[in-house]
């Protein structure tokens, strides 16, 4: 699949922002005044920004109002109302840290759990598409969720963040070996691809198309092997091994910034490669894919 800078950033950036706002909703620091403002602010601001990016990927921004409709049918639509569900839930905790209006937490702990139904809904997005065996399997939402969690954790300084980090390295290793046998292993062929199987082996005598089009450009994209297997060192590193090391230094809020922007860093690599090396069967028809 083709890796947009916008989707990329999306599912990053929101993921991120709505593991803060769980812990923030559940009560792992107690800020108050100006430093509650802008732990809040934080939160929100990294889960709407990412909600943001994601406009950027339509053709008519304005559709993404139109997402809203289908929440029977849609996990986009799902994501959509739990997300608004989750900002809106979270806002009164919010304004009591803000003001000391000491609100009991339980809208903020009702909320901590709906950010992670949302982190779940976007992880479905991708884990319901058949046409994409790399994601259709149970550890891509375990892999969206343990990014949430590890990195509201980081955030949040809580002593679990550094286990939670290196779990995330350890389901991005599970990611990557099975999804590297999922294509071979759904059975995809040509024929599986253009529904001509049953009357036999079909090859292609003519390209279907002489020019660029919209499924060659959005839906296959090859990346080399060796490129591949460096960003793959760079992912676990930067978004699990290195961060984790961070903080278990003594360095405090210092520490807290600079294992955020590590994982950050890293977060953005692994997320390419989930697009990058995501094999659409639409390839087979193009003569993309083996």
């Amino acid at each position: 699949m083709h890796p947009a800078p916008s989707v990329i950033l999306f599912s990053t950036l929101s993921g991120l922002g709505f593991g803060f706002l769980a812990f923030l909703g559940w009560g792992a620091l107690s800020p108050s005044g100006w430093a509650a403002f802008v732990l809040w602010a934080l939160g929100y601001g990294l889960a709407v920004g990412g909600l943001m990016a994601a406009t950027f990927h339509l053709g008519n921004p304005k559709n993404a109002l139109k997402a809203f409709s289908q929440w029977r049918t849609s996990w986009l639509s799902r994501e959509a109302w739990a997300s608004v569900a989750t900002l809106l839930l979270l806002a009164p905790q919010a304004l009591a840290d803000i003001f000391g209006l000491g609100l009991p937490r339980v809208l903020g702990q009702a909320g901590g759990v709906l950010a992670l139904v949302t982190v779940f809904t976007t992880a479905m997005i991708y884990t319901q598409i058949k046409a994409v065996p790399r994601w259709h399997h149970w550890l891509t939402p375990v892999m969206f969720l343990g990014f949430a969690l590890a990195g509201g954790a980081m955030l949040s300084g809580t002593r679990i963040a550094p286990l939670l980090l290196l779990a995330v390295g350890a389901v991005l290793w599970a990611v990557w070996r099975v999804g590297d046998r999922a294509f071979a292993r759904a059975g995809q062929t040509m024929g599986t691809a253009t529904g001509l199987d049953q009357l036999g082996v079909p090859s292609v005598l003519d390209p279907a198309h002489t020019a660029g089009n919209y499924l060659k450009r959005e839906m296959i994209f090859v990346v080399g092997r060796k490129h591949a297997a460096k960003l793959r060192k760079i992912a676990l590193g930067l978004a699990s091994v290195v961060p984790a090391l961070i903080l278990l230094l003594p360095l405090g809020i210092w520490g807290i910034g600079l294992a955020a922007v590590v994982h950050l860093a890293g977060a953005l690599a692994a997320r390419w490669l989930f697009f990058a090396e995501a094999e659409h069967v639409v390839g087979l028809y193009y003569g993309a894919r083996e």
